[in-house]
């Protein structure tokens, strides 16, 4: 894949249980090209209390988890979709139990409200994002790959079969034709944007949970291609790279405020929309994410007004990919990661396996018509006992006694 600007500018980007999908923060300028408004959808149905509440949680679970990892990955373009770590873990809190259950609960911001509840709100959710806007493609995808062999609460599969649409599967996973199966599933669901999401599978691991959303967006107001230029990109004050930078002028909903801008750039019929935030010049990134919270986001979108705005662009494409261990650990999820502490009982009565790894890939593109993005989280459970003590290995394939 051909990849534009790559680690030349730092910028955020996550998908939130909202109207507004996408937001992207990065350095960036402004300035030309006019166009018509077209009709935009008002038929778009209210959100229940607790589609609310997972809409909330979602923008200040993404906050956080933007904040974790530009902790130790300062100087790096970070893309990240905290829907589709959220999902996963949807499903995960299904087969949890005890202090593993509230820490997941607690860490995705979904104190309040049953389980049954947050499951009826996601599948909900999921639903109207599917269908919210017939010129914008939304698609999210589940799926459950199991050992062979390892016995699991059949209630734990029905829950996720009936409320998150999940796949369950089994498969000999001693076999290497597994991996090439779950990254088959995750390369259709992602339309070949994302093309693996595992390289082996750990003789200690007996499940992956899996969420895969494939988002494409046309542009409500379509950038003019003949209006695009090179122009410099300020990495830093001083120091600049050669970018392709599109422009436009139109009417979008904008703030500004004494250290950065933001624009909202509507998709489709307008239901799904991108934000961009635009720090000022000299505002470090890093330091600027930090200081985003609920009320920064607040006050951000209930200033948002319509103006006319010369806008200028970057076009690019990059792909992302980072285990989340340690940033989901920080943030407050400790006993799942604990292989002697976990508790997920409702998944399996042994109570023997506990989250081993968080795998997360994210793929975008922008140009002149619009964005195509997807991501992929893949919670892969280990087991304390399955498969990792009992199975011994001895190739005897070189000189011995």
């Amino acid at each position: 894949m051909k990849t534009v600007m790559k680690k030349n500018f730092s910028f955020v980007f996550f998908a939130l249980l909202s109207i507004v999908l996408i937001l992207l923060l990065m350095t960036l300028i402004q300035c030309s090209a006019g166009l018509t408004e077209p009709e935009k959808n008002n038929d778009v149905r209210a959100l229940s209390k607790a589609e609310e509440d997972i809409v909330s949680s979602s923008a200040s679970f993404g906050l956080n988890l933007i904040k974790e990892i530009s902790k130790t990955e300062p100087d790096n373009n970070v893309i990240i979709s905290p829907l589709s770590v959220s999902t996963a873990f949807g499903m995960v809190l299904n087969g949890a139990n005890g202090k593993t259950y509230d820490e997941i609960k607690s860490t995705l911001g979904l104190q309040s409200g049953s389980l049954s509840g947050v499951n009826q709100a996601y599948q909900s959710l999921s639903e109207l994002l599917t269908q919210i806007d017939p010129h914008v493609i939304f698609e999210s995808a589940n799926s459950i790959w199991y050992r062979q062999g390892v016995t699991f609460e059949q209630s734990f599969f029905d829950v996720n079969k009936k409320y998150f649409d999940a796949l369950v599967q089994e498969l000999d996973f001693a076999n290497p034709s597994s991996v090439d199966i779950i990254n088959n599933w995750v390369r259709e669901k992602t339309k070949e944007k994302i093309k693996s999401i595992i390289d082996q599978i750990p003789p200690e691991a007996v499940m992956y949970l899996i969420n895969a959303i494939y988002f494409k967006g046309t542009w409500l107001y379509t950038f003019d291609k003949n209006a695009t230029k090179e122009e410099n990109f300020y990495v830093t004050p001083d120091n600049s790279v050669k970018c392709m930078m599109m422009s436009q002028k139109s009417k979008f909903n904008y703030y500004s405020a004494e250290d950065y801008q933001a624009i909202e750039l509507p998709y489709g019929n307008g239901d799904f929309s991108m934000l961009v935030i635009l720090p000022a010049m000299n505002n470090n990134i890093n330091a600027f994410v930090n200081q985003m919270d609920e009320k920064f986001w607040s006050l951000l979108l209930d200033n948002m007004k319509e103006r006319e705005v010369n806008l200028w662009l970057p076009k690019f494409e990059l792909e992302y990919k980072i285990k989340l261990n340690d940033a989901l650990i920080a943030m407050g999820i400790k006993s799942a990661f604990d292989p002697y502490n976990a508790d997920f009982s409702k998944m399996r009565k042994e109570k023997d396996i506990f989250i081993s790894r968080v795998l997360h890939k994210t793929y975008i593109k922008i140009d002149e018509e619009g964005t195509e993005a997807a991501a992929v989280t893949a919670i892969e459970m280990g087991t304390t006992s399955v498969g990792g003590s009992k199975e011994i290995y001895m190739r005897v394939n070189h000189p011995f006694i």
